[in-house]
């Protein structure tokens, strides 16, 4: 038996949960809990930095079943807001204050990789999950992860204590050199740790792809979702513990439920239309970075160039600004990076590049777009 082989392939996400006015819909969230254990699922997934995720799931779930009935996971940003090793650990406390679950069936540290690695490693926080373990707080340690299988690679030989990854994984991204899901989901396989996949409809995106991958989607099964494409390309990778999907309404959660209540992998001809629709996915024009990031270090002014290009090719691919915009504040913003418009168009990054892109255009109608 591995870990996760009793839990169905299909995890509540709750970062994105139903508002109204910009508060969190308890009732529906009841709902939507109430007809997700109904079928059979009970995997949910919440963190300390999703606002009033904690609480929420609280009212909705863990006051109204018994604690035996379901799995819960939540995370520790120890990079968010974090001075010492206390600040820390306190998010631990907050979290179960907050749920109220008495113990956390998965507990993770959110979002390794990059600078974002070193706050788990000075604040000693492995060795703070394996004592909460051992005192029953902690069921499986893990983490999850937004970067290269390169520097996955060194953080599990660095801590083979880690019980799971969790990873981004999705069709669109499969082959993506700025995301590299085929990369890491394969250096999780080789040291033998199960995954959870998040973001298989990336965000959303994949619900409602470009029309053209939509026509292969819906002309191969007229009865399909184009989310349940996503979904259970995710659900039909091996060695899975679940696979998390941010549900907002009812009507998403009964999709969901729909086709993975039963779930049987992808056959080789399904595999064969997502293969199409990755193909036509890769004919709309993008901006062909690598995210090498050779032109880093060379520009002066320190713009997130391949943070811009991967945001634009976001707009280009999905037609999404709000969604380009935040994962331009993400990757440029948030990574202490320039935005575009700080471009003196040196060309200094352009000598360096090896996919000869005209970079300082690009970061012309990256700011153009963004900023219009």
């Amino acid at each position: 038996m591995y870990l996760g082989e009793n839990i169905k392939k299909l995890g509540f996400g709750l970062m994105r949960l139903p508002k109204i006015d910009e508060v969190i819909d308890i009732e529906q969230v009841k709902q939507m809990v109430d007809e997700f254990l109904a079928a059979g699922f009970t995997y949910f997934d919440t963190a300390w930095a999703y606002p009033g995720s904690e609480e929420a799931i609280r009212q909705a779930l863990i006051e109204r079943y018994p604690r035996e009935k379901f799995q819960l996971a939540t995370k520790n940003a120890a990079w968010i807001n974090c001075k010492t090793r206390e600040d820390a650990i306190a998010q631990f406390e907050t979290s179960l204050e907050r749920t109220g679950a008495g113990y956390f069936d998965f507990y993770l540290l959110h979002n390794l990789g990059e600078g974002r690695t070193k706050f788990f490693d000075d604040f000693d926080m492995w060795s703070f999950v394996q004592e909460k373990k051992t005192e029953g707080k902690i069921k499986h340690i893990g983490f999850s992860f937004h970067s290269t299988p390169e520097e996955l690679e060194e953080i599990l030989n660095k801590h083979p204590e880690a019980e799971f990854v969790q990873l981004q994984i999705n069709y669109a991204d499969w082959d993506n050199p700025a995301i590299q899901s085929r990369g890491v989901y394969e250096v999780a396989r080789k040291h033998n740790k199960p995954v959870i996949i998040m973001e298989p409809v990336k965000g959303g995106m994949l619900a409602n792809p470009p029309e053209a991958v939509a026509n292969i989607l819906k002309e191969a099964e007229p009865e399909s979702s184009c989310a349940s494409w996503a979904v259970r390309f995710a659900a039909s990778l091996d060695g899975l513990i679940t696979v998390l999907s941010g549900m907002s309404t009812i009507e998403q959660l009964r999709d969901n439920v729909s086709y993975m209540k039963d779930f049987y992998k992808l056959s080789i001809a399904q595999r064969a239309v997502i293969e199409e629709a990755r193909e036509e996915l890769a004919k709309i024009p993008i901006i062909p970075c690598t995210t090498c990031n050779y032109c880093a270090k060379v520009c002066p002014k320190e713009i997130g160039i391949s943070g811009s290009f991967t945001a634009m090719n976001i707009y280009t691919m999905y037609g999404n600004l709000e969604t380009a915009k935040q994962q331009e504040n993400w990757l440029v913003n948030m990574h202490g990076r320039n935005p575009a418009g700080d471009c003196i168009k040196c060309g200094r990054c352009e000598k360096v590049c090896p996919q000869h892109i005209h970079i300082r255009d690009e970061l012309v109608k990256v700011h153009n777009t963004f900023n219009s």
